[in-house]
């Protein structure tokens, strides 16, 4: 479908009203005005990418990884769709099906340290040990700011006597 410049400037600007309610917390109002939008564009990669985190918020996973297929039969590597789509997976503690988005994110963008840190998250709870510390550490090396988030996060608790947890988290 072709736009006139006014249209196409009138599609960001519902566009960016549904940005602005997600950001402020509000992803009932946020997936309203990326339904509009869609029902103009249904194939906006950005409005369904941030309707299916809208849909992540109101815990509705499943929802979200069928609009995050959407983006993906597009375009199958888009790394942040394959990281919120094992997100919405690992909330769904399908944990096995997470450790495949993530993985596949990996492929694209191996240093990625937030991937790979809810992939240590999703591993740990499968209780692979081995694999999810060595997988938090190469997460910690390339940005410190997880050991912090390690310490707090639940996802972590059978981990928390291991004495390699704890040197990676001291």
């Amino acid at each position: 479908i072709e736009f006139s410049d006014d249209e196409e400037q009138n599609l960001e600007s519902i566009f960016k009203i549904g940005l602005m309610h997600a950001k402020r917390g509000k992803p009932q109002d946020a997936i309203f005005y990326f339904d509009k939008v869609l029902l103009v564009e249904p194939r906006h990669l950005n409005a369904l990418i941030y309707k299916g985190n809208a849909l992540g918020k109101l815990g509705k996973y499943e929802d979200a990884i069928a609009i995050y297929n959407k983006v993906l039969s597009v375009e199958p590597n888009h790394v942040i769709c394959l990281l919120n789509k094992g997100l919405a997976f690992h909330y769904l503690k399908k944990y096995h099906e997470a450790i495949t988005c993530y993985d596949a994110a990996l492929s694209q963008s191996p240093e990625d340290a937030n991937v790979l840190y809810h992939k240590a998250c999703s591993l740990a709870l499968e209780n692979k040990t081995d694999e999810a510390i060595l997988t938090l550490e190469k997460s910690i090396t390339l940005d410190t700011q997880y050991v912090e988030k390690a310490l707090g996060d639940m996802d972590f608790t059978n981990l928390r006597n291991d004495n390699r947890f704890k040197s990676l988290t001291s």
